[in-house]
C-alpha cells in the first residue's frame, strides 16, 4: 500500500487518458482497495451512451433558494455557475451538487455553451439536465451524467458556491478529483491516489484478460482460474514481459 500524503494534486492528461480506457468496475475496485469505499455517484445515468469519462472535477454547489442568497449569487458573469464553468477546459468536468433535485437543472443549452467553447469534457449533475437534445444536435462535445432530464429551471435551488468540496450522488468530490465514468455509471477518484489507482487497475485488467484467454484456450469453467490469485498475476507479468507488452 503506497504511503499517500493525501494532498490534492494536479492529475496530468496521460493518466486521464489511460483511466478512460479502463472499465469503471475495475477502477471502482481499485479505489476500494486503497481504502475509499464510498466513491460511487449513486443514481446518475450516462445520457450520452457510449461516451467514456476521465476528467478533473471543478465543483458547483446549489443551495435552497431564498431572496437573500438569490440576490447575492445572480450577478451575471461573476455568478458562481459561470466562475465554475470558466475553470473547465480540456480534461475537466463540471460537477454539480443540486441535492438530488430532479425538478432542478444545472443549466440549459445557452449557459452550457461556456463549457463547449472551453472544450471541457463534460458535466456530472446530482440533479437534472435540460436541453440535452440541443447539446447533442449542436455538437457541444460534452459527456453528460445526471439523475434525469427536465425542462424545469431552478424553482427550489440556486447555484451558490463554486470550487468547494461537495457531495455528488453520496460521494465526496473535491476540486481536482477525477471523475471516471462509462455506461455503468460514474465514480470519484481522489486526485492524490489517481496514479496508484491507474497502476492497480491496469495490472488487474491485464490479469483478468489473461485469465479469460486461458479459459477460452483450455475450454474450462471460469472457476479454474477466477478470481485470479497472486500466482496468476505473477504469471501474467511474466507472459506480458515475454510478449514485449
Amino acid at each position: 500500500m503506497p504511503d499517500f500524503d493525501m494532498k490534492p494534486t494536479h492529475v496530468p492528461q496521460d493518466i486521464l487518458n489511460r483511466l478512460k480506457a479502463i472499465p469503471t468496475a475495475t477502477v471502482y475496485n481499485a479505489v476500494r482497495y486503497f481504502g475509499c469505499p464510498v466513491n460511487v455517484c449513486e443514481g446518475l445515468i450516462n445520457f450520452t451512451p457510449g461516451q467514456r469519462m476521465a476528467a478533473r472535477a471543478h465543483t458547483l454547489k446549489f443551495l435552497p433558494t431564498r431572496l437573500d442568497i438569490a440576490a447575492e449569487t445572480k450577478i451575471g458573469e461573476k455568478s458562481p455557475e459561470y466562475l465554475a464553468m470558466g475553470r473547465c477546459g480540456p480534461g475537466d468536468v463540471l460537477v454539480a451538487d443540486i441535492m438530488g433535485q430532479t425538478r432542478d437543472v444545472v443549466a440549459g443549452d445557452v449557459k452550457l455553451l461556456q463549457l463547449a467553447m472551453n472544450n471541457a469534457d463534460g458535466i456530472v449533475i446530482d440533479g437534472a439536465i435540460r436541453d440535452l437534445g440541443v447539446i447533442e444536435s449542436e455538437d457541444y462535445g460534452l459527456t453528460v451524467y445526471a439523475r434525469a432530464r427536465s425542462f424545469h429551471g431552478n424553482p427550489v435551488t440556486v447555484p451558490a458556491e463554486e470550487n468547494v468540496q461537495i457531495q455528488c450522488g453520496g460521494a465526496l468530490v473535491r476540486p481536482g478529483d477525477v471523475m471516471v465514468g462509462d455506461d455503468d455509471g460514474v465514480l470519484v477518484v481522489a486526485s492524490w491516489m489517481a496514479a496508484a489507482v491507474l497502476e492497480w487497475a491496469e495490472e488487474h485488467e491485464g490479469t483478468e484478460n489473461y485469465v479469460k484467454e486461458k479459459i477460452r484456450a483450455e475450454n474450462v469453467a471460469p472457476g479454474r482460474y477466477y478470481p485470479p490469485t497472486e500466482a496468476m498475476k505473477d504469471e501474467w507479468l511474466r507472459v506480458k514481459k515475454e510478449r514485449g507488452l
